[in-house]
């Protein structure tokens, strides 16, 4: 079984170091695109153009899924790259875990970034799945772009700047980009202070479009099942290995026990 997961950074390896703690029989690719990023600011047209070339290259090592582990290009991009490989490819995407954050009833917050909160496309997920509950947005500018460094400083003061924006009487946090779940320690610690030390649930998409992915091959998590799968990278297309900035997380270490060269 072969899993390929696309981003434009190192967003993906949350996703990825699920699939490998439920699967580690699994075979992985990890196509990025650190020509292109940061995806965000591109125009939806340029950036599913950059999406499909990032698919592509996944696509030419002949997966049996892919991860769509970008909340950015799963709104923007995800028609595109079903249109294009499916059914050969089973195509998963991304979409924060507003929902289940809804089902307590409790006080929810969205950690996203600028881009997303108050878009249309998050504003319908809170209209469809968390109506009737106090939900607050809260914008993270810079965070992304920190955790892609692996700038410890700079991931720690964009994510007391958003803690600060988060109130008090939180419940429920949603991690709503896939690169925020690398750092959901630091988070964590920062929404203690601020909260008192309430006990917080958070809400990340990893492990969940994880399973779905083996859901969607007709596979089950198997955890204690032999790790023999191998890590194929590209970035840009090109071969790869895993970028410095990604051993900085756990993830990452975890994913780099065992590497496949590409050739």
């Amino acid at each position: 079984m072969k899993i390929a997961l696309m981003d434009s950074g190192i967003g993906l390896l949350a996703a990825a170091a699920a699939v490998r703690r439920l699967r580690p029989d699994a075979e992985l690719v990890l196509s990025s695109d650190p020509d292109g990023m940061p995806w965000g600011p591109r125009t939806p047209d340029d950036l599913t153009r950059r999406a499909l070339d990032v698919a592509r290259a996944a696509a030419a090592h002949h997966p049996d899924a892919l991860i769509v582990a970008c909340n950015t290009a799963s709104v923007h991009a995800l028609p595109a790259l079903r249109a294009e490989l499916e059914p050969a490819i089973a195509v998963i995407g991304t979409v924060p875990a507003i929902k289940p954050a809804a089902v307590s009833g409790g006080r929810v917050a969205i950690w996203a970034t600028p881009a997303t909160t108050g878009s249309p496309y998050q504003r319908a997920l809170i209209r469809d799945f968390a109506a009737g509950v106090a939900v607050t947005e809260v914008p993270c500018p810079g965070l992304a772009d920190a955790v892609e460094a692996a700038d410890e400083a700079a991931v720690v003061a964009a994510v007391a700047a958003a803690a600060e924006l988060t109130p008090a009487d939180v419940t429920d946090v949603v991690l709503g980009c896939t690169h925020y779940e690398l750092v959901e320690t630091t988070v964590r610690a920062a929404l203690a202070a601020r909260t008192g030390g309430a006990e917080l649930t958070f809400h990340g998409s990893a492990e969940p479009v994880a399973v779905q992915a083996l859901r969607r091959l007709g596979a089950h998590p198997e955890p204690a099942l032999p790790r023999t799968g191998g890590l194929t990278v590209l970035q840009s297309g090109r071969p790869s290995s895993l970028p410095a900035a990604a051993l900085g997380y756990a993830e990452g270490r975890l994913l780099a026990g065992r590497t496949t060269p590409v050739g």
